[in-house]
């Protein structure tokens, strides 16, 4: 255990994290310092089974992971789309579950089956042309916002939107539906593809043990 290296996870601040620490609770893996909601500390360290623990905001995590500067990452489905980093994508967590979807006002239906050239608002211009230029085969002009993208059809900035959709009531308040379903979002844990060739037996024996718990939640 001396001369072993430290593995660190990047894990997404919020809730991801919170559920990530509570499934490697359930492995015994703690990390009490993570616990200290005072604590000002960036990196936390379980010095017995050699394992580092950072918090960051969701879209760096695949950054850490394809740099190396993480190990391993817990990050969303959408994140991992978006960001196109070269990771491997190991195992779904399977909590945070919600759906990327198309959405819009009911009668964007046509625009859609009559394949029109139309106005696409999302806050994930990648997954949005790839689902519409690959899936699809629709052109369509892709226009990228931070803020509230249901507002974007309600205004006239878009005919449509490709946001994630949970319950889908903020849509129904705002006079929207689900169109068409993009793909399944869950929380995935990621690897970098070096730390996988030098670390395979830990990393693949912590899998091996989260599957198992996972499996047993079912």
């Amino acid at each position: 255990m001396k001369d072993m290296r430290y593995l660190t996870f990047a894990l997404c601040k919020g809730r991801l994290a919170r559920q990530t620490l509570e499934l490697l609770e359930q492995m015994g893996i703690t990390c009490d310092e993570m616990k200290d909601k005072d604590s000002r500390k960036l990196i936390f360290v379980n010095e017995e089974l050699k394992l580092k623990f950072f918090l960051s905001k969701g879209p760096d995590v695949p950054t850490y992971v394809e740099y190396g500067a993480a190990d391993i990452g817990v990050v969303g489905k959408d994140t991992i789309l978006e960001a196109g980093r070269k990771v491997h994508e190991v195992l779904d967590l399977g909590f945070g579950k919600c759906r990327m979807c198309v959405c819009g006002p009911a009668e964007a239906r046509s625009c859609l089956d009559n394949h029109e050239l139309i106005r696409v608002a999302t806050k994930y211009p990648a997954i949005a042309k790839d689902y519409f230029y690959n899936t699809r085969h629709q052109t369509v002009e892709i226009i990228k916002l931070n803020g509230s993208i249901e507002l974007a059809p309600i205004v006239g900035l878009s005919e449509v939107i490709v946001d994630i959709v949970e319950t889908g009531s903020t849509l129904r308040e705002n006079g929207l539906t689900v169109l068409e379903e993009v793909c399944p979002l869950s929380a995935r844990m990621i690897v970098n593809p070096v730390s996988m060739r030098l670390e395979n037996k830990r990393i693949k024996e912590l899998l091996m043990n989260m599957r198992t718990i996972l499996k047993g939640e079912e």
